[in-house]
């Protein structure tokens, strides 16, 4: 019993956050171009990706924008032919700015509000890794305040404070059969918060090139009452005492990021991106129970992920005065050890392509448009704790759309 439990225990709330639920869709224009913004400036976005960046912006900016995504993977579980697919579920993972200040100052203030964290998987709850994972719904949302100054007209400097609000949604059936036959189920809900900071630098070299390098740094984010619920046989309940509350924190990582911009004509802009993002800082997940019991003790479940990279490239052609075309790709490296792989998350080494296209609807208005195709490599696994034993194939589907108004 006491193994059951500590199985079902040590899957909860943000804990799947490895590449595969680091989104960081924080603007069109910048997933058209490979998810490339650290060394450009193209919007007001450059809040999220180099608030350096924000003061050279030549406007204000109003904008918005949402990408839903569509995760679809497909486990075979190990010396057998079954394919165990998720359902059609669609993410929405969003971004809105607010950029504003004097076009003769050496200022700008912004306000950002993104996703960068975020995802949505259900596998059901007849599958294979039933026991393991049915269905998770998780959710970071940043909120960041953020001054940028402009030191000189080729360097500018800008930080933010960051508010995070995240949420979670996890169930996994419970091998303790009812009298019907039926497993019984633990949903783990709640949510947390957590603080930090974003900061960049940006300079103009004497070649024309532009140079951005920003550091994201790690959000702790801590569940402090968060509500288990656990159904099982009747007989069972008083190993189970509900109402029941757990706490936990987990580090959503820092990220360090070097970007690049060039501009071989007045037409063209070619961008790349380099990111470390160090989640080797997330090494053990620990829960504490507020009602203990024999069977129902607090647990602490090794992680061990270690630092993961991704390198980015893309283009924008200006084709005419209304219209921009968009295009990149990239290669992301997973932050999860063979042994730790698991369905909320069964991240592998990725390769991704985005097309992009944005016009100019009226004078102020720019509508935006994006859309991004990841690939993971197929990964075969037993994973250590559960012993859940297979094969993890996953693509990534994300279209996206935004408005912005700028004067």
């Amino acid at each position: 019993m006491r193994k059951i439990l500590l199985l079902v225990l040590t899957a909860a709330p943000l804990l799947a956050f490895s590449q595969g639920f680091q989104v960081n869709l924080g603007g069109q224009k910048q997933i058209g171009m490979g998810h490339t913004g650290t060394g450009i400036v193209q919007d007001g976005a450059s809040v999220f990706f180099n608030p350096g960046a924000v003061a050279m912006l030549p406007e204000n900016y109003i904008q918005g924008g949402i990408s839903p995504l569509l995760f679809k993977s497909v486990f075979n579980p190990a010396g057998t032919s079954i394919q165990n697919h998720t359902s059609n579920k669609v993410a929405t993972p969003f971004h809105a700015y607010a950029v504003w200040g004097p076009k003769s100052s050496f200022w700008k203030l912004g306000l950002g509000v993104y996703t960068p964290f975020g995802g949505l998987t259900d596998w059901g709850n007849t599958w294979q890794g039933k026991y393991v994972l049915e269905s998770l719904d998780l959710k970071a949302i940043y909120i960041q305040p953020t001054l940028s100054i402009k030191l000189a007209d080729w360097l500018s400097i800008g930080g933010g404070f960051v508010y995070n609000h995240g949420s979670v949604d996890l169930t996994r059936a419970i091998p303790l059969a009812n009298n019907s036959g039926d497993p019984g189920q633990a949903r783990l809900k709640g949510s947390g918060k957590g603080y930090g900071w974003n900061a960049g630098v940006y300079f103009k070299t004497e070649a024309g090139i532009t140079i951005g390098i920003t550091h994201r740094s790690q959000v702790n984010t801590t569940i402090s009452a968060g509500n288990a619920i656990f159904t099982v046989p009747a007989s069972l309940q008083s190993s189970f005492p509900q109402p029941n509350t757990f706490s936990s924190t987990i580090p959503l990582p820092a990220t360090n990021s070097i970007g690049f911009g060039f501009y071989p004509s007045s037409k063209w802009i070619l961008a790349m991106d380099v990111n470390l993002v160090n989640w080797d800082s997330y090494k053990t997940l620990s829960f504490d129970y507020k009602n203990n019991t024999a069977v129902l003790q607090d647990t602490h479940s090794a992680r061990n992920y270690q630092q993961a990279f991704s390198l980015r490239g893309g283009a924008q052609y200006k084709a005419t005065d209304k219209l921009a075309l968009r295009f990149g790709g990239g290669y992301g490296g997973t932050a999860v050890l063979d042994g730790y792989v698991t369905p909320e998350a069964p991240d592998a080494n990725r390769v991704y392509g985005t097309l992009g296209l944005g016009y100019t609807v009226a004078k102020h208005l720019d509508i935006d448009i994006s859309f991004e195709y990841e690939h993971l490599m197929q990964r075969t696994q037993t994973n250590i704790e559960s012993q859940l034993s297979g094969t993890f194939k996953t693509d990534v589907y994300i279209p996206g759309i935004s408005l912005a108004y700028h004067w």
